[in-house]
């Protein structure tokens, strides 16, 4: 309880993106888009697949459309992937809370085993959810620009889009609170987030880090996530990590400075010590070691 109510009172602090970052989301999607056939060289290392599973979920508004290059790039890599295959994601409609356990189980029936969930935007907050509900077949969850510690509505530019829709979802008690949607889930997971995200406030896109969770920078905007080559690679890289393992993201060095920070900046000292303490005590060293040798001027969040 005392990882969740960190990142929830973290986030509560900060407000939505720029109105500067919000304008300019189209024109730096397309940016990261064009810049696509200049990174194919460095993309055509990346780790490849073991031939899992993987479900990749849409973001507010988007279909399959919108994560078929993601897709074709992990097929590419050699995972079973599929969309949701549940039209335009409008929120959570009765047919998403049903459909998605549905197209998990298939998943997981015809690769023979855990899927990894990979979910942008809303898509991170249902893989996550999911990951929640059926744990057993869920191998990992991979978020991207996913606000699952989002604690007031103005953190977000889509919370009005989404409150239109609303007359479609499902009856409130098939849907978690807020509170619930930020609790840590137990399998595998990390959250991609970007400070460049003109959609929703990157603060409420990570938690604290945990034997079971890390949280990486990349360099896009909200819109960028699913085209964005250093995301792609991130993804590849997470996907590749054996079954059963856990290893912290590191890039080849080439690739560094794609990723501007990866871990989420310390809590205070002694909330640090809490935390870790209560997961594992073999992270306090190393929680310590990032406090003392922390970048002056990074912002803290708990």
């Amino acid at each position: 309880m005392y990882l969740i109510r960190g990142a929830t009172d973290a986030a509560a602090k900060v407000a939505g993106p720029s109105a500067g970052l919000y304008l300019t989301e189209p024109a730096r999607g397309l940016a990261g888009l064009a810049a696509l056939p200049l990174a194919a060289p460095w993309l055509a290392t990346a780790p490849r697949g073991d031939g899992h599973g993987v479900l990749v979920v849409p973001g507010l508004l988007a279909s399959d459309r919108s994560t078929a290059l993601l897709r074709q790039f992990l097929r590419w890599l050699s995972y079973e992937v599929r969309g949701w295959d549940l039209g335009r994601n409008v929120g959570p409609t009765d047919a998403v809370l049903d459909g998605l356990p549905r197209a998990l189980d298939t998943l997981a029936e015809r690769t023979g085993g855990p899927v990894s969930v990979v979910g942008w935007s809303l898509g991170g907050i249902y893989a996550r959810e999911l990951a929640r509900q059926c744990p057993d077949q869920v191998r990992q969850v991979i978020t991207l620009g996913s606000p699952f510690a989002l604690t007031d509505p103005r953190q977000s530019r889509a919370e009005g889009i989404y409150l239109r829709h609303d007359y479609l979802h499902a009856n409130g008690k098939r849907l978690p609170t807020r509170k619930q949607v930020a609790r840590p889930i137990t399998v595998p997971s990390s959250a991609v987030y970007s400070r460049l995200d003109g959609i929703v406030a990157w603060q409420t896109c990570v938690e604290p880090e945990t034997a079971e969770h890390d949280n990486v920078e990349v360099r896009c905007g909200h819109l960028g996530f699913g085209t964005d080559p250093a995301t792609l690679w991130l993804i590849a890289d997470r996907l590749a990590v054996p079954a059963g393992q856990r290893r912290p993201f590191r890039p080849p060095s080439l690739l560094g400075p794609l990723y501007p920070r990866r871990g989420l900046p310390p809590a205070p000292p002694e909330e640090q010590r809490d935390a870790a303490t209560h997961r594992t005590g073999r992270l306090v060293p190393r929680l310590r070691d990032r406090q003392q040798h922390r970048p002056r001027g990074w912002p803290v969040h708990s």
